[in-house]
């Protein structure tokens, strides 16, 4: 990642517009709770009092980081279609013949398998590389390695 304002894809921004609601959502329960206690009583109650502040302050820094990457991700624009970057969808073929499409993104939905972060060994083989050409990445068993076929919305048509 170049440190410029980076796009994401479609999966990733719905994964976090949700996450985002989610917290905000937690956030009010939060904050209703500190104003239920008008005043504080005991050690436990201040303690308490204490734990449910630092949680609307955890809250408040990841809405402001998701809402800053959103807002970050508008003014990026639509990811690359002319070499892989994060936001791309792309389609690897590996070499036992086997073809994936996947896309690149910050962030990976735990249930998503479709995803690779940027972050990844696989993912970051794949940054800025081309349709042609052939990526090297580390995996558990050893050396890897996956050629790019397209980038977009999903396989290369099959040539004949």
């Amino acid at each position: 990642m170049t440190g410029d304002p980076e796009p994401i894809g479609a999966q990733a921004r719905r994964a976090l517009e949700q996450e985002l609601a989610d917290l905000r959502d937690e956030r009010r329960l939060v904050a209703g709770t500190l104003h239920d206690s008008p005043s504080v009583g005991d050690q436990a109650d201040q303690a308490d009092e204490l734990r449910r502040a630092d949680q609307l302050d955890r809250l408040d820094r990841r809405i402001e980081d998701i809402t800053t990457r959103l807002r970050q991700a508008r003014t990026a624009g639509p990811a690359p279609t002319d070499q892989v970057g994060v936001g791309s969808t792309v389609t690897v073929r590996f070499p036992d013949g086997s073809v994936e499409t996947l896309q690149v993104a910050e962030v990976a939905e735990a249930l998503d398998q479709t995803l690779v972060t940027a972050d990844s060994p696989l993912g970051h083989a794949l940054l800025g590389h081309r349709p042609g050409d052939t990526v090297r990445y580390g995996t558990p068993d050893g050396p890897a390695t996956a050629v790019v076929e397209s980038i977009g919305e999903g396989p290369a048509p099959a040539s004949s």
